[in-house]
This record gives C-alpha cells, structure tokens and sequence, in this order.
C-alpha cells in the first residue's frame, strides 16, 4: 500500500466492485481535497452510490484501497468503520430515512444523542440547523406529518449536526422542487464553506452538479473525466480516465 498525498482527505485506488455479479464500480481511483465540494456525475447505474458507499466505509470493495485522512478504510474493522462514520462523516439520501416515532428535532438531534451529547445541548443544534433550513416551525411534528420536502430539509439537518469532516450527499435534492432545491443546496454549500467541510455530492442532474469546485463523472462504473467549474478537463481527470479503460 502506498499513503495518499497529505492534501487529501480522502483517497480512492483502483476501486472494483460488483453486486450479484454485475460490475459496479471497475478501476476508479479518486482523491478529494479538504473543504472541497465535489460533484460526482453520471446516469442511474453508472457507479455513484456505489462509490459513496465505498469511500464512507459502508461498503468495502473487492479490489482497491480507500483512505481517509492517511488511514487505511479498507483494512478497518466493521466497529471501526461503523464509528468512523458516525463521528466524522455524514450521510444524505435520496429518501430522508426519518425515524417516524420521533419529532423533527429529534430526528436531527438524532447523531448528538447518540454520541452522548446532553439533551439540552443536542436540541439547541438540532434547531439552529432547522432554522437555516426554514423548517423551524415544524420541529416538535412528526415525519407523517410533514411534506416530502420538510421530511428531506430534516434529514439535511440531521447530516450537518455534527458538523462532520466530510458529508456524502447522494441525489439530496432528488424528492424536491426546484425552490426548495435551491435552497437545500445553498445551505449545503455555506455550511461546507463556513464550517470547512468536505462534500461529496453524487447527482445526474448538471445543474446540481454546478454549486462543485469539480466534478467528476462516471459511466458504466469507470471515471470518464473530472471537470473544473469553467468547463475545462483537467490533467488528473485524464489520467484518471486513461487508468480506467
């Protein structure tokens, strides 16, 4: 195994992986710099949950190596990578995942409490988090309750509480309209700037993918480029490209 480069929060080598025998992801390597917001593009199918799972530890892949911060993702025990998750990283879907018995701050508050952070000191961050998102009034409502679009500003608060060193968005604003789209992701991206956080943004949507520093897409589970917001590839995307065809 070789280290990634020090500049990188995250790494990816020559990732390979298959679900009930279909490849997923074949030879996709990656590296994400700290604080950067990255796009990862392409159709339904072409690898990008894939690769989220993999980078966050939820999935490991057959071949290839995963580092996070120069530590080793690939190699790390189940309970090792369940806490990394839980104490650096944030997730959003596509479907909010709410916990339905609970309250909206509840369920915001959710990875606080779960950390052992005191009832009170979780429900203050939870509804500074729902007030950005304008849903603050509908903190003690529960899921069934609520719109599809308050039920996903929810599970975008849920991801942020912890302000965590990197956020994997998978399709985040998939179930909304086009104004609470936007507004999710101006959220998204001022808290990534202010609280310097890491995001990776997977999206078959180009207009989501513009709010990136870079973007990189995939297609048939291989990396076909990496574009910079001014439309230019760059040297390392067809690199990236020639390693994996």
């Amino acid at each position: 195994m070789v280290a990634p480069p020090d500049n990188d929060v995250l790494w990816a080598r020559s990732l390979h992986c298959s679900h009930s025998g279909s490849p997923a992801l074949t030879g996709v390597s990656l590296g994400v710099r700290e604080g950067e917001i990255l796009a990862v593009s392409g159709p339904r199918g072409s690898g990008k949950t894939t690769l989220l799972r993999c980078l966050s530890g939820r999935l490991v892949p057959q071949q290839g190596e995963v580092w996070f911060n120069s530590v080793p993702v690939h190699t790390m025990s189940a309970p090792l990578r369940e806490r990394l998750r839980r104490d650096r990283f944030g997730w959003i879907d596509s479907e909010p995942g709410l916990v339905p018995e609970l309250k909206a701050w509840e369920n915001a508050a959710l990875p606080l409490l779960l950390r052992g952070t005191s009832h009170r000191a979780a429900k203050k961050a939870a509804m500074e988090w729902l007030e950005r998102l304008d849903i603050g009034t509908i903190a003690r409502k529960r899921p069934a309750a609520l719109l599809q679009s308050q039920r996903q500003r929810v599970a975008v608060a849920r991801a942020l509480v912890t302000t965590p060193a990197v956020l994997f968005a998978d399709e985040p604003t998939a179930p909304l309209h086009r104004t609470d789209r936007a507004h999710v992701l101006r959220t998204l991206t001022t808290a990534a700037r202010s609280h310097d956080i890491t995001v990776l943004l997977a999206t078959h949507d180009a207009e989501v993918a513009t709010v990136a520093d870079r973007t990189v897409s995939l297609l048939d589970g291989r990396r076909v480029n990496s574009v910079q917001p001014d439309g230019g590839d760059t040297a390392e995307g067809r690199a990236a490209c020639s390693l994996s065809v």
